[in-house]
C-alpha cells in the first residue's frame, strides 16, 4: 500500500505543476494535428508522392504532344509524308499497285484438321 500511496502522491505533484499541464496539452495537440488530422504530415507526404507521379505523367504526355505536333507540321508541309503514313498505317495503295502483307506469326504446320473416323 505504501508504494501505491507514493505513486499517487507523485502523480498529484506532477499534476499540480502549472507548466507541465501546458506542455502535455501542446504535445498532444501536435501529435493529433501532425498524425491524425486530414492535413497531417503523413497525408502531406502522400500528397507529395502523388504530385511527383502526376508530374512525371504530365511530362510524358507533353513529350508525346510535342512529337505529335511535329508530325502534324511535317504532314502539312510535305505531301510525301502523308502518303507514307497512309501506306504504312492504313495499307492504302495507288490504283495500279498491289499490296502484300507479310506476317511473322508462328502458325502450326498442321493447319488442316482431319475429320476421319475409324470404323
Amino acid at each position: 500500500m505504501k508504494v501505491l500511496n507514493n505513486i499517487k502522491a507523485f502523480g498529484i505533484k506532477v499534476l499540480r505543476l502549472r507548466g507541465l499541464k501546458y506542455v502535455i496539452v501542446c504535445i498532444l495537440g501536435v501529435l493529433i494535428i501532425g498524425f491524425l488530422d486530414e492535413n497531417s504530415v503523413w497525408s502531406h507526404m502522400k500528397n507529395q508522392g502523388r504530385i511527383s507521379e502526376l508530374q512525371e505523367e504530365i511530362d510524358k504526355y507533353n513529350a508525346e504532344h510535342n512529337k505529335n505536333q511535329a508530325q502534324i507540321r511535317k504532314l502539312n508541309k510535305d505531301p510525301k509524308a502523308m502518303e507514307k503514313i497512309a501506306r504504312e498505317r492504313y495499307f492504302m495503295k495507288a490504283d495500279d499497285e498491289d499490296i502484300f502483307v507479310l506476317s511473322d506469326d508462328d502458325r502450326s504446320t498442321n493447319t488442316f484438321a482431319t475429320n476421319e473416323t475409324a470404323e
